[in-house]
C-alpha cells in the first residue's frame, strides 16, 4: 500500500501547513511507494520554536543518567524493528537489504554509545596564579540543534549526529534527504515510544525550499550537514551570519593504495568492496585504485575478474551483492560523467553503461564500471562521481603513491594495502586524509572518530570527541578572600 507520511512537529505529526507533498520513488521499480510532506517555511519555524520551548521547558535540566535511559531504550527499539527500518530504507533508497540491516545495528549502538556518555559530561577545576580565587568549567548543551542528512545512509548518518546531540542535553529538528524521508520518519515513531518529551525530537521533509530556514532561524545554535559541497557553502554562508557552529561531512574522492608486498588477494577484495558497495554511493567510496607497478597487471586482472561476477538485482533479495543507484537525478548523472570520461579517452575495462537484463529492467541499474590505465587528466579523477565507477592508475614508489593520493581537493578516507609495518605507519601520515584504513577498508565502528580534513567537511562524528561538537564550556571564578580591593585593579 502507498505510505503517506506526516511529520513530527512538537510531539504531534502533521501534513505541511499547505497541504503541499512530494512523490518518494522506489528505484528499483521506479514507481511511487509513499508521498511525505512538502515543508513550508512556517512548518520550520514551529519545528524550531517547539524545539527551543523544549530545551527551555526542561530537556536542558534533565540528568543525564535520565537522557541515557532514554537513548537506550531507543536503541532496543530500533533492534526490535530493524527488520522493518531496513526495509523501508532499501525501498526508499535501493541499498541492499544485507547493508540497510547492518547500518541499523551501527545506529542503535551509536545511540548506547553515547548513552554511556550522557552522565559523564563535566567540568573541571582550574588552578590559577591567585590562591583566592576558585575557578572551574561547566559544560552545557548549546540548545536547538538542526540536523540534515543525505540519502544514502540516512539512520546511520541521523545516528551520528542524533545519538550526540540529545546525549549533551540539545533539543533538534531533524531534516531527512527529500528522495530518501521514509525510515527517519518511522524511526520518529520510536522516538515517541521510547518516551522522549514532545518538542525534543522534531522531523521536517522536504526539498532545498525549506534550506534556507533551517539555517537562518535566530533560534538555531547548532547546524549539523551531511551531504555535497554547494549545499554546504550555502548553509555555512548563511550560518556566518550569526556565526553558529556547523559540522560538516562532505564528499570523498578517496585513494586506496596498493604495494606490492600486500596481501593482493585480500587487497583485491578490499579495493572491490570499497567502491561498489553500495553502489558506489558512499562518501568514503575507495574510487581511485592506486597500485604498485610491479603488481598493476595481475591486481588489475583480479579486480576485472571479481567485478564482473557482481550480482545486480531487487536489493530486497538478501542474494544481491549491488542494487541499483538511488534516484533519476543520480542516474542521469553517473552516465554522464562516464560518458565524458569515454569523451576524454579513458579506458574503460568492463560496465561503462546502464545495467540491462532479466530483473533489472525498471530499476535506475547501472554496470559496475572500470577505467584503467587513468590518466592525470581525467576529470573523472577529480570529480566526486558517488556512483559504481573505479578508476585505476599504477605508481612506482611511495612518493608518487602520496603525490597521487593527495592531488585531489578532498580528504575523507584512504586505505592503505602492505604488509610492511614501517610503510604502513609513513603512508598513513603522510596521507591527507581524515581516516585511513590498512589492510582494510570501508570498516567503521561506533568510538572511532570519523571525519575528514580539507573540502571533505569540518568536524568529528562517532567518538567522544563529538559530543565537543554540541557543547559550550562556561568558565566560573569566585573570589573567596574576604579582603578589600581595589574595584579599579585587575584581580591577578
Amino acid at each position: 500500500m502507498m505510505r503517506q507520511e506526516t511529520m513530527l512537529i512538537g510531539g504531534q505529526w502533521v501534513s505541511a501547513s499547505d497541504g503541499g507533498t512530494l512523490d518518494s520513488f522506489d528505484p528499483f521499480l521506479q514507481k511511487v511507494w509513499a508521498t511525505i510532506p512538502q515543508a513550508t517555511e512556517d512548518d520550520v519555524t514551529s519545528a524550531i520554536e517547539a524545539s527551543d520551548a523544549a530545551f527551555r521547558g526542561g530537556w536542558r535540566q534533565t540528568p543525564g543518567r535520565d537522557r541515557a535511559v532514554l537513548l537506550n531504550r531507543l536503541a532496543d527499539l530500533m533492534d526490535q524493528n530493524a527488520d522493518d527500518l531496513a526495509r523501508i530504507e532499501t525501498t526508499d533508497n535501493g541499498k541492499v537489504i544485507r547493508e540497510t540491516r547492518a547500518q541499523v545495528g551501527f545506529a542503535s549502538r551509536n545511540y548506547r554509545y553515547f548513552a554511556g556518555l550522557a552522565d559523564k559530561l563535566q567540568g573541571e577545576t582550574i588552578p590559577l596564579d591567585n590562591g583566592d580565587l576558585f575557578d572551574f568549567t561547566l559544560v552545557e548543551p548549546m540548545g536547538v540543534a538542526v540536523l540534515i542528512t543525505a540519502w544514502n545512509s540516512p539512520l546511520t548518518l541521523l545516528a551520528n549526529k542524533l545519538a550526540p546531540a540529545l546525549a549533551a542535553g540539545n533539543t533538534v529538528v531533524i531534516k531527512p534527504s527529500e528522495h530518501a524521508s521514509c525510515s527517519t520518519l518511522a524511526f520518529g515513531r520510536l522516538v515517541e515510544q521510547a518516551g522522549f518529551p514532545p518538542g525534543v525530537v522534531n522531523i521536517v521533509t522536504g526539498d532545498g525550499r525549506i534550506g534556507p530556514a533551517l539555517s537562518t532561524h535566530p533560534k538555531i545554535a547548532k547546524i549539523s550537514f551531511t551531504g555535497g559541497i554547494v549545499t554546504a557553502r550555502k548553509i555555512l554562508t548563511a550560518a556566518a551570519e550569526r556565526l553558529v557552529p556547523v559540522t560538516t561531512e562532505l564528499g570523498g574522492k578517496s585513494p586506496n593504495i596498493i604495494f606490492a608486498d600486500a596481501d593482493l588477494k585480500a587487497a583485491v577484495i578490499g579495493a572491490v568492496a570499497g567502491i561498489f558497495g553500495a553502489s558506489g554511493q558512499t562518501c568514503i567510496a575507495g574510487s581511485r585504485l592506486l597500485v604498485e607497478r610491479s603488481v598493476y597487471d595481475e591486481v588489475c586482472a583480479a579486480v576485472l575478474e571479481k567485478v564482473g561476477t557482481i550480482r545486480l538485482g531487487n536489493p530486497l533479495d538478501t542474494a544481491t551483492e549491488m542494487g541499483p543507484v538511488a534516484n533519476r537525478a543520480q542516474f542521469d548523472r553517473i552516465l554522464g560523467v562516464i560518458a565524458a570520461a569515454k569523451a576524454e579517452g579513458a579506458e574503460v575495462a568492463i560496465g561503462g553503461d546502464a545495467a540491462m537484463g532479466e530483473g533489472l529492467e525498471n530499476g535506475f541499474f547501472i554496470q559496475p564500471t572500470v577505467i584503467v590505465n587513468a590518466g592525470p587528466d581525467l576529470s573523472v579523477l577529480r570529480e566526486e562521481v558517488f556512483g559504481p565507477v573505479l578508476c585505476i592508475l599504477p605508481f612506482e614508489d611511495e612518493a608518487e603513491a602520496v603525490r597521487i593520493a593527495n592531488a585531489t581537493d578532498f580528504g575523507l578516507a584512504a586505505g592503505i594495502w602492505t604488509n610492511d609495518i614501517r610503510r604502513a605507519h609513513r603512508m598513513a601520515r603522510a596521507v591527507e586524509s581524515g581516516v585511513v584504513w590498512v589492510n582494510t577498508y570501508r570498516a567503521s565502528f561506533v568510538g572511532a572518530p570519523f571525519g575528514g580534513t580539507k573540502q571533505s567537511g569540518v568536524g568529528r562524528e562517532r567518538a567522544i570527541q563529538t559530543l565537543r561538537e554540541y557543547t559550550k564550556v562556561k568558565n566560573v571564578m569566585i573570589d573567596l578572600s574576604e579582603e578589600e580591593r581595589d574595584p579599579f585593579a585587575m584581580k591577578l
